[in-house]
Formats: C-alpha cells, sequence, structure tokens
C-alpha cells in the first residue's frame, strides 16, 4: 500500500490545524454560517438534515487494517457507532458535532486519511477498479495512476475553483467495474500494437439531472502523457466551462454543446502547449509509486476441494468470490447488503472484523467498490471456509453479491438536505421481498439502484432497474428506469411512465421481475439481456396494464 511522504502528511496536519481555528471562530460568532460554508466544504464537512455530515476520502477505495480500525475507533468515538460507504469510495460519518470534526481529522491524519476535496468544485476523490492489483482479466494496476493523479490534484492552484466538481476513474481492465463512462474524464488503460500501456480516453460522462454517457476523446494516450493531457481537459473546460447556471455547469454540457469533434482540437491544441510546459513525472517518484502497489509475497499451499462443503460456504462461493490472478488464490466481496439492512453500512464492530480478517486472510489489503460492497483481494483458496466462518461471526456473510438484494441506494431523505424521497426504506423492502438466496440465484444477475433525487448519487440511470424518488406536490413519487448498465457497455436506462407512490413502488418491481422470469429465453439469459432482447413493452405492460383496465372501466 502506498505510503503518504512527510511533504503528504505536513500538508494534511497543515489542513487540520487552519481548520480547527475556522471551527472555532465559528462556534464563537466570529464567522456567520455563509462565511463558514466555503471552508467547511474544502474539508468535506456538509450540513445534512439532523447534523453535519463528513465525507471522508478513501483513494482508489484502498485501505488496510489499521485505517479500517481508526474509522471504527472514529464511528465509536463522535458518532453513532456506524460509517456509511458510498458509491464514490467515500465513508460517511453522518452524527458529528462540529466541535469534534478538527479532533476527527487529527485522526485520520494519524493514519493517513483525510477528508480534503471529497467536496467542493474541484478534482474529487480519484475512484479505481475495486478488483486493482488481483483481478485475473486485469491489464495492469489502475492504483498507481490514480495515485499519481491524486499527487498532480490536491490543492491543485489553478484547479480549486472549477465551474463545478470533477469526478475522475479509472479502471485496469477489459471489463469496467469503476463506471468510467460516468464521469467526467474516465481512464481505460489498455496496451497499443507494440504492447506499450497507455489509456483510452472519455470525457464528458455524468449522471444527475442531465444523465450523459462519456465519449472517446482520445483512442489511446501513451503513460507518459497522462498528465499533460489531463491538464489540457481541465484547462478547456475551467475556461469554457459554463458558470452561469450551475446545472449547466459539468463538462458533459460543453462536450454536448461545443460537439466532440471541437472539444477534441481545443484539447489537442491546449496539450501542444501543457507537454511543452509541464516537466516530465519523475522516474523516480513514478517507480516508487508503482513499487507501492507491487503485488504481495502470495503463499504456496496445496488448494483444497471445496465441492462437498456445507451449502451456506458453497453458496458464498458461488456468488461472492471471483477469479484472481493466481489461481490459488481469490478475491471475495463482502455484502454490506444483508436482508433488511442499509445499503453500505457497517457498525464499528464490523469494520473491526473486516480488519482482523484482511490482516489475518489477505495481505491487510481491503477495498471499498463503488458498489458499497468490501472486497478482501488476495485471499488463499484454503482460508475461504475460515472467512466464511469470520465473516458469518460479524453478519457479513450474506451470498447475495450482484443479485436482487445487492442493492445500491444513496442516503435519501433519511438523512440528505438535497434527498426529496426516501431510498433506503425502498431498498429495505425489496431485500426483504427477496430474502430467500434461493429465488435470487434463480433470478441471476440483477443491478437495482435507487436515488431518492435528481442528483444521482445511487446511479439509478445505470441500473438494470433504476428508481429515481421525487416530490410530487408534497407525496413521495418513484420513476422506474429499465436497462442501464455502468460497464463497458455502457447504456442509461429508459423511463418506463409514469411514477409510483411510495407503497407502489416495490410491488412494481415484483411485476417487473415476475415478468423477465417469465420472458427470459432461459436461466442463463440475466435481466439486462432479456430487457434488451424484448424491449420496453412487456416490462411496461406488466407495469401499467392494471391501470390502463381501471381507466378503461
Amino acid at each position: 500500500m502506498y505510503d503518504y511522504t512527510d511533504f503528504d502528511a505536513a500538508f494534511v496536519r497543515n489542513r487540520v490545524a487552519e481548520f480547527r481555528d475556522q471551527v472555532a471562530r465559528r462556534l464563537d460568532g466570529s464567522l456567520t454560517e455563509d462565511e463558514f460554508k466555503p471552508l467547511r466544504l474544502m474539508n468535506g464537512l456538509y450540513l445534512q438534515l439532523h447534523a453535519y455530515m463528513l465525507r471522508v476520502a478513501i483513494p482508489y477505495g484502498t485501505l488496510n487494517a489499521r485505517k479500517m480500525r481508526q474509522l471504527a475507533h472514529i464511528a465509536d468515538t463522535w458518532d453513532k457507532g456506524y460509517g456509511h460507504f458510498t458509491t464514490r469510495q467515500n465513508i460517511q460519518f453522518n452524527w458529528p458535532k462540529l466541535r469534534d470534526v478538527p479532533d476527527i481529522l487529527d485522526a485520520l491524519a494519524d493514519v493517513g486519511l483525510h477528508a480534503i476535496q471529497t467536496s467542493g468544485n474541484c478534482i474529487r476523490n480519484v475512484t479505481a477498479d475495486h478488483f486493482a492489483g488481483a483481478a485475473a482479466d486485469e491489464i495492469e494496476d489502475p492504483r498507481p495512476t490514480a495515485e499519481l493523479i491524486r499527487q498532480w490534484s490536491t490543492d491543485h492552484p489553478e484547479f480549486a475553483y472549477l465551474p463545478r466538481k470533477f469526478k475522475v476513474a479509472v479502471t485496469g481492465s477489459p471489463n469496467d467495474r469503476a463506471v468510467t463512462k460516468a464521469h467526467d474524464i474516465g481512464l481505460r488503460m489498455l496496451r497499443d500494437e507494440t504492447g506499450a500501456p497507455g489509456y483510452e480516453v472519455i470525457v464528458g460522462g455524468g449522471l444527475g439531472r442531465t444523465p450523459m454517457i462519456g465519449k472517446v476523446v482520445r483512442d489511446f494516450l501513451p503513460k507518459a502523457d497522462l498528465l499533460p493531457y489531463l491538464e489540457a481537459i481541465l484547462r478547456v473546460y475551467n475556461l469554457s466551462g459554463r458558470r452561469d447556471n450551475k446545472y449547466k455547469a459539468r463538462i458533459k454540457i460543453l462536450v454536448h454543446e461545443t460537439g466532440l469533434e471541437e472539444i477534441r482540437d481545443l484539447i489537442e491544441a491546449e496539450f501542444q502547449r501543457t507537454r511543452a510546459e509541464l516537466p516530465p513525472v519523475d522516474p523516480a517518484l513514478l517507480s516508487s509509486i508503482e513499487a507501492a502497489f507491487a503485488p504481495p509475497a502470495l503463499a504456496r499451499r496445496p488448494v483444497p476441494d471445496l465441492s462437498r462443503a456445507d451449502a451456506g460456504l458453497r453458496s458464498f462461493i458461488d456468488t461472492n468470490v471471483m477469479a484472481h490472478r493466481d489461481p490459488d488464490h481469490a478475491i471475495v466481496s463482502v455484502s454490506m447488503k444483508p436482508v433488511g439492512g442499509t445499503p453500505g453500512d457497517a457498525t464499528s464492530d464490523q469494520m473491526r472484523a473486516l480488519a482482523d480478517i484482511a490482516e489475518r486472510y489477505s495481505h491487510d489489503e481491503l477495498r471499498i467498490s463503488h458498489e458499497q460492497n468490501v472486497i478482501l483481494p488476495h485471499v488463499h483458496r484454503a482460508d475461504l471456509p475460515a472467512v466464511y466462518d469470520a465473516l458469518r461471526a460479524a453478519g457479513l456473510a450474506t451470498a447475495n453479491i450482484g443479485l436482487v438484494s445487492d442493492i445500491i441506494a444513496c442516503p435519501g431523505m433519511d438523512y440528505c438536505a438535497l434527498a426529496t424521497a426516501r431510498s433506503i426504506p425502498i431498498a429495505q423492502q425489496i431485500g426483504t421481498t427477496f430474502a430467500d438466496l434461493d429465488a435470487q440465484a434463480d433470478i441471476g444477475p440483477l443491478k437495482i439502484k435507487i436515488s431518492g433525487c435528481i442528483n444521482a448519487c445511487g446511479h439509478h440511470h445505470v441500473g438494470h432497474i433504476g428508481v429515481l424518488g421525487l416530490d410530487r406536490a408534497g407525496v413521495e413519487n418513484y420513476q422506474i428506469t429499465l436497462g442501464g448498465d455502468g460497464t463497458e457497455t455502457a447504456t442509461l436506462g429508459e423511463r418506463t411512465g409514469p411514477g409510483f407512490a411510495y407503497d407502489e413502488i416495490v410491488p412494481a418491481i415484483t411485476r417487473l421481475i415476475e415478468t423477465y422470469l417469465r420472458l427470459r429465453e432461459d436461466r442463463s439469459e440475466t435481466f439486462l439481456q432479456a430487457y434488451r432482447r424484448l424491449g420496453m413493452a412487456p416490462f411496461k405492460d406488466a407495469l401499467y396494464a392494471q391501470e390502463r383496465r381501471a381507466d378503461a372501466a
């Protein structure tokens, strides 16, 4: 794991000291809330419905046991004993007292964590494939690239006040697990015809009020040109992005209104200038970053035959265990979506249990996925029974990864000041409705994603079934979209029609799933494949036929 330098550590400590003084002045009334707001947002502190919320960065989703235990300590000491993992590889604490936040930031700095650039109109926490460094299909570990971007973008003087927030995601695999096409910049690692590594560069993706799939602005960018090219994109956006309307300020609008060809010409022209101005990255720095992400020394032990293991373990292996680049090892996805639970929430005891398991069985590495789950990236297959037992003891062995109850949901109106509808209770009800794991396995891969407002933190636009909660004249109303996809074949979901009341939305989703089960060719055809074959019509009929019959009566 990459250890921050003395410069990084001093930078973070200075920011904490600075913010401690700003908090003191807010508490004694020297600063008004309007004056304090931009200062707290620069340190990841929001004011939500009931309390402050602190958003902590987990760069490229990577943690070790010491960092995870510190998050548990913070949850116990200054919050309500739990934290919430988000869709951008952050963790949020929902109940800190303002007076305690500087102490929390100091505690984070003790283990090399911080909340810098987790909010504001700047380059946010860089995200990456949660299987990085372990996946069998990986071209190259994307985390050194993400770390290089973190170092380049942190406190970048030219990009501290962009037209809007700016998000970058990196994947090192042809199978996109980082939703790169729904980010302002997406980087997909490739090799050219000579085998040299580089990137496909995607710009202008994003969800929210005006969802768009990103467009390829460069088919292949050599690794050495990465920072000058990113600098060029950001300069074009910073100069030309709209600042007159916050809803039209994202780079996706600039790309859409200007046109891809013209934007590409502007970026390429700026790239020629930046490449001449920006010194190449120090090879020694690059080597040290890449060395920090070198694969762990994997053990060589016999791999047992687990085909006769008990049903619970077999189900867990079938669903939550993925191929590792080393055939004797496995990647274990730990579901943070138990039946009836809040997606992404982890208690402090569960965080400590995950830290213990990672330390003992996963070379002290953990990852946080954009799907709000926790990954153990390097588990020897001989240890799978012990890992399963330890997870089960911690209430973390739910075998539902990628299934109907593995739901992404934003905090919604239970916490968020922007939300206009509840998300968590909808996710809990769906999870309870489809609690039977055998039934879930029969339904097969299905991604349900729920957002409590138009800002789309739950990524509903790229859910196979997306649910968007809105306010209609003071009443919660839920729109459904179908066919969304956040992978390398990214697609935005199509809206089915009128929305549903709070007590109608779970029955509506049940009808969609029953329709899929009735019309699929066989068990090998997934919900998304069936939707792409059949189109909207049969699903729409299942949703609204009863209503049409009532109108005709």
